[in-house]
């Protein structure tokens, strides 16, 4: 990497943008410190990196622009939703930024291969895949979604891109046809949902507002071990990080009543690479699954995200009675809480990118 003139020793280390989403005041004020970042901040110091926060908003886009072409990389945490903002001035500033020659992670291009719920289409032919259907658009979503599927049982329908639960909703059948009209039931994952009874007809115009900008919906049967918890697969390239195991709430029927409390998902606890519960799971993720998943979606591994995480839930036993896996989302764009272990293979993974690079320059 070119040095400036003037640079001291101390500026001769290679400088790494942390992008978070803040308004101008966040930006003013961020330290390497004062943010929640600041274990990732410290990782990357200790193995000689020098971090700098850059606080992102569209008000103030060209500014953090100039900044990131100042770095030698960017490290990016920035939700594809929150409170109605979305990356669409953000993707391709990044994408500037990274024809300009500095790394960045997750590159906009890889999230729209693996951090989009279309991945699960893409990849169910997979160990971790199961009998899962895409629409692209409205008119095939009112064909293709039809009863004869909901007699099955439940399905999940999942908006391609979206966090927090947002647009992915439990679809079932909620009885006889009245007349005309098929009467479904359907529950969002977003918190505090609760479930509502609807003509099928009406739920699928709701819908359509999904396939704007290029947007699909992926359709998937309901995991009906889902109340046993999920699994998060913390990965760092191609390695396993770390695992989260939690009991989500969400698409679980809340209580019904006056004075019912919404359904409070558990504390998400944090394990270890090596826990022996997950060696399993840890071993397909790295030998199988990871490398299957590059193969399909043409990605290389030098380009795989220096952190993202695979959403598991339990799958039916097989026939030895062991668990089985079903992936029911990758989350890519801002993967946190993490692991304890996460930061230090987070910089270590970033020194091993920059020297790759250097090298190959």
């Amino acid at each position: 990497m070119a040095c400036r003139s003037s640079c001291t020793h101390e500026e001769l280390a290679p400088r790494i943008a942390i992008v978070w989403r803040g308004d101008r005041q966040a930006r003013r004020a961020a330290t390497p410190q004062n943010n929640r970042f600041h274990r990732i901040f410290e990782g990357l110091a200790a193995l000689g990196l020098a971090p700098e926060p850059a606080v992102f908003d569209e008000e103030f886009a060209d500014e953090v622009f100039e900044q990131l072409l100042a770095v030698d990389a960017v490290l990016v945490w920035v939700n594809p939703l929150d409170d109605g903002k979305t990356r669409k001035i953000l993707d391709p500033l990044l994408r500037q930024v990274a024809e300009a020659g500095r790394f960045v992670s997750a590159h906009p291009d890889v999230i729209l291969k693996m951090g989009v719920k279309e991945v699960l289409y893409e990849t169910r032919h997979i160990g971790w895949g199961v009998d899962t259907r895409l629409y692209r658009a409205a008119a095939d979503f009112r064909q293709a979604f039809v009863p004869t599927f909901l007699a099955a049982g439940p399905r999940v329908l999942k908006q391609n891109r979206g966090n927090r639960g947002q647009g992915i909703w439990k679809v079932e059948l909620a009885g006889t046809p009245a007349g005309d009209a098929t009467l479904i039931s359907v529950l969002e994952a977003k918190s505090g949902s609760v479930p509502e009874t609807i003509d099928l007809s009406d739920f699928i115009c709701r819908c359509d507002m999904y396939f704007t900008e290029s947007g699909c919906i992926v359709d998937q049967p309901f995991q009906s071990r889902l109340p046993e918890g999920m699994i998060r697969c913390y990965m760092s390239g191609g390695r396993v990080v770390g695992f989260g195991q939690q009991l989500v709430k969400a698409l679980v029927t809340p209580p019904s009543g006056p004075g019912r409390e919404p359904l409070q998902p558990g504390p998400r606890i944090m394990h270890p690479a090596s826990a022996e519960p997950f060696q399993t799971l840890r071993t397909r993720m790295e030998s199988e699954w990871t490398p299957e998943m590059m193969s399909t979606l043409g990605i290389e591994e030098a380009s795989l995200p220096i952190i993202w995480d695979a959403d598991f839930l339990y799958g039916p036993p097989d026939a030895a009675g062991n668990d089985t896996y079903v992936l029911c989302e990758i989350n890519v764009s801002s993967v946190f809480a993490i692991p304890d272990e996460a930061p230090a293979e987070i910089a270590r993974a970033m020194a091993s990118r920059l020297e790759q690079s250097s090298k190959s320059a």
